[in-house]
């Protein structure tokens, strides 16, 4: 499977034509700790010339293995756009090489804070409620440490109103 994809603009017809196909996931190449790709970046794109621009219009999509921000749990979610456009400038290259643009559009489309239950197979990725008992009232039964009376950790600042306007 390649990791290009080069479009050659010599044999590119006038009216423009189809690309189908899947560029291997090496192309991503994302740091350790982030999402990380299970599948290749699949395309369907209609590829035009227009003067000095490239036009790819189209659907891109690519498999991803996400960590769920409430459950830490990983699962797997495909990035789909179905209606991309990507415009590139050609400049003066016989053959314009696309799948850096391509790769672009599907990182862009990445959630900013996954959950399962967005993903391919959707789980219920709720938060574990003892972990929420600081916006609880107390009556759930569990423990509330108590605040120590005559808190005087703000007390220092009343000392400072003194100060105030002092040469």
């Amino acid at each position: 499977m390649p990791a290009k994809l080069l479009i050659d603009l010599e044999v590119l017809p006038e009216e423009g034509m189809v690309l189908c196909g899947e560029l291997s996931s090496d192309l991503f190449d994302l740091p350790k700790g982030d999402a990380r790709p299970v599948g290749p970046l699949g395309y369907d794109l209609w590829v035009q010339r227009f003067g000095p621009e490239l036009l790819l219009t189209g659907s891109l999509s690519a498999p991803f293995e996400f960590t769920c921000v409430r459950t830490l749990e990983p699962f797997i979610q495909t990035i789909c756009l179905k209606g991309a456009a990507i415009s590139l400038e050609i400049g003066k290259f016989s053959e314009i090489e696309v799948s850096e643009a391509l790769r672009e559009e599907i990182l862009i489309q990445f959630p900013a804070n996954p959950r399962a239950d967005q993903a391919d197979e959707p789980r219920e990725c709720d938060v574990d409620s003892p972990y929420l008992s600081v916006d609880k009232l107390g009556d759930d039964g569990l423990i509330t440490p108590p605040r120590p009376e005559g808190d005087d950790r703000w007390s220092a600042l009343d000392d400072l109103k003194d100060l105030k306007d002092q040469p």
